[in-house]
Parts: structure tokens; C-alpha cells; sequence
């Protein structure tokens, strides 16, 4: 068993809240990572550092990437790409809390998490088209059953949850905790817009606060 400090952003009232199952798609996941395939247990998803936590929610307002190829080949390297907008409720409608994590996490980037998946989803990487399964796997965003089955696996082996190295920066640790996660809460606060952290990721990101 291990006892971690990690952060979170979630919505008001409190990060720390699982998703309601209302809000569920379809096939009973939340279209995240590490969702259970089956729809059985939620996952809540924290970083070891809240820049952390500020880079994995942002990164859907990052501008297009064929925005700065098309730019760039119209009138050069040097010129201006307008930043993307974060609007201003996303920031009014979510607070950042901390909390002590415990229980047992499996390190799905080590080595022998890596041979141990290979073998265990074999079949699945196969009809997926994957040819081989090392750590460059792990880091891609589709297909998203993949890496929603690695939970399941995780899960039926008894661990708590997973720890994993972000695809914004590996740099950035992460974490997607299985329900019911065992925490002790340490505080939780409002973002405001001069957040140390916030502004590190809009300076990142390119992107501006609307």
C-alpha cells in the first residue's frame, strides 16, 4: 500500500465527486482513458502536480494543428497563430481539490507491467491491427478500447488504480483511481485567473482565457 499527495480538477461542488452514470455514454463509459469497458466502476482521473491537472483538461481548446501548417505555409514561420479560447465558465464552474491517496497502483510503463499486458491482451491487439505492444502504445490516444481494457485488466488483478506518465510531457505523472477510491481530502479551492499553475498551461498550450 502506498499514501501519494495528487490533485484533481472536477465540478463544483467537488472535484473529488464521481461522474453520475446519467451522464454515461452509450456503452456505459465516460469516453475517458481508463473507463471501464463494462461500465462497472468509475474512474477518476488526478496528476501528481496541478500543472498536471490543468494540461490534461485544457488540451481540447489547444488550436488546430493544421491551423499553424496552413499559417505557416501562407507567410511564414515567424508570424502570428491567434490563441485558442478557454471560456471563462469552464474556470467558474470547477475548483481544484487535494487529497492523499492509498491503496496499491499499478505502473503500467515499467517493464514487466508492459510484458504482462502484452501476453494478457494478445488477442485484442491483434484485432485491433496493433502489431507489437511496448510503452510508445501506451502514449497514443486510439484506440480508445485498448486502453479501457488495460483498466479491466488492472482491475481484475485487484490493484486500485494506475499510474501513468502523461502524453502531454512525461514530465507529468498521473493517475486514474477505480471506484471506490480511498483518499483523505486536504483542501479544495476555487481557480482564479491568476493561478501560477493555469497560466504555466495557457502559456503551453497556447491558448488565452476568455
Amino acid at each position: 500500500m502506498s499514501t501519494a499527495a495528487i490533485h484533481r480538477i472536477g465540478r463544483k461542488p467537488d472535484p473529488w465527486q464521481y461522474p453520475d452514470w446519467s451522464r454515461a455514454n452509450p456503452d456505459r463509459t465516460f469516453g475517458n482513458r481508463f473507463d471501464d469497458p463494462n461500465g462497472e466502476y468509475r474512474v477518476l482521473y488526478a496528476s501528481s502536480v496541478r500543472l498536471g491537472c490543468f494540461l490534461e483538461t485544457l488540451a481540447r481548446y489547444r488550436p488546430d494543428i493544421a491551423l499553424y501548417v496552413e499559417l505557416h505555409g501562407i507567410a511564414g514561420e515567424d508570424d502570428f497563430v491567434p490563441p485558442g479560447i478557454v471560456p471563462r465558465e469552464w474556470l467558474n464552474g470547477r475548483r481544484m481539490g487535494s487529497a492523499d491517496r492509498h491503496g496499491t497502483f499499478a505502473d503500467i510503463g515499467a517493464a514487466e507491467w508492459i510484458s504482462k499486458l502484452r501476453h494478457g491482451l494478445a488477442a485484442l491487439l491483434i484485432s485491433l491491427g496493433v502489431p507489437d505492444f511496448d510503452a510508445s502504445v501506451l502514449q497514443r490516444s486510439a484506440p480508445r478500447i485498448l486502453t479501457q481494457r488495460i483498466s479491466e485488466f488492472v482491475y481484475g488483478e485487484g490493484f486500485d488504480g494506475i499510474r501513468y506518465l502523461s502524453k502531454y510531457g512525461n514530465d507529468i505523472e498521473n493517475w486514474a483511481l477505480f471506484e471506490p477510491v480511498d483518499l483523505t481530502a486536504r483542501d479544495q479551492q476555487d481557480i482564479p485567473p491568476d493561478d501560477a499553475d493555469l497560466n504555466t498551461a495557457l502559456r503551453i498550450f497556447s491558448l488565452t482565457l476568455g
